[in-house]
Parts: structure tokens; C-alpha cells; sequence
């Protein structure tokens, strides 16, 4: 029998255009954390909250963001900003935003 992760626990460091993350396991939601049968999972920074650029001035964006005003692509429901045209992958769910009205 293999041991899960605990919240708290290390998942991974990674290092996205030059920026060191440091990703742990938790929840996301209160009643994740208080459901026996939930498992913690990899918490990936808030970037809309605590933004992080690339040297370019590109913003770096979650895989599984919401789309913003400046989506581009095939745009249903349930997109988010890892199917926009603009998204240029890095590492883990984490890339760049490389659309020029996002750049700072």
C-alpha cells in the first residue's frame, strides 16, 4: 500500500522563465479538506492575485486560469487559458501569456 500525501507535503519545485516555484499539496476548496475521502493535491500559485512576468513582460498564467477579455481560439464553457492561442507552456500546468494587450 503506497502512503498519499499529506497537506503541507512537497510536491515539486520548478523553475518557470526564471522565476523558482515551490508547489505543496492542499486543497483548494474548505470542504475538500473536510471530506475523508479527498486527497490533497497540487497547489499552484494564485498569479491573477500575485502576478509573476517573464523578462519579456509577459504574464505567467495557470494552465487551468479562466479566460480573459483577449481569448483566442475555440471559446466554450468550460475554456480556460491553456486552450487560448496565446498560451506558451513552460513547466507543470504553468506557462506565459503571450498576447501583447497582456504585457506589462
Amino acid at each position: 500500500m503506497s502512503e498519499h500525501p499529506k497537506e503541507g507535503d512537497l510536491y515539486k519545485k520548478i523553475c518557470v522563465f526564471g522565476h523558482d516555484l515551490t508547489l505543496y499539496y492542499g486543497y483548494y476548496d474548505e470542504r475538500d479538506r473536510q471530506n475523508p475521502l479527498a486527497e490533497p493535491v497540487p497547489i499552484y500559485p494564485d498569479l491573477k492575485a500575485f502576478p509573476l512576468y517573464t523578462d519579456e513582460g509577459e504574464p505567467l498564467v495557470t494552465i487551468m486560469q479562466d479566460v480573459c477579455e483577449h481569448f483566442s481560439g475555440d471559446k466554450h464553457e468550460d475554456s480556460d487559458c491553456g486552450a487560448c492561442a496565446h498560451y506558451r507552456h513552460a513547466e507543470e500546468l504553468i506557462g506565459a501569456c503571450a498576447c501583447e494587450k497582456k504585457k506589462r
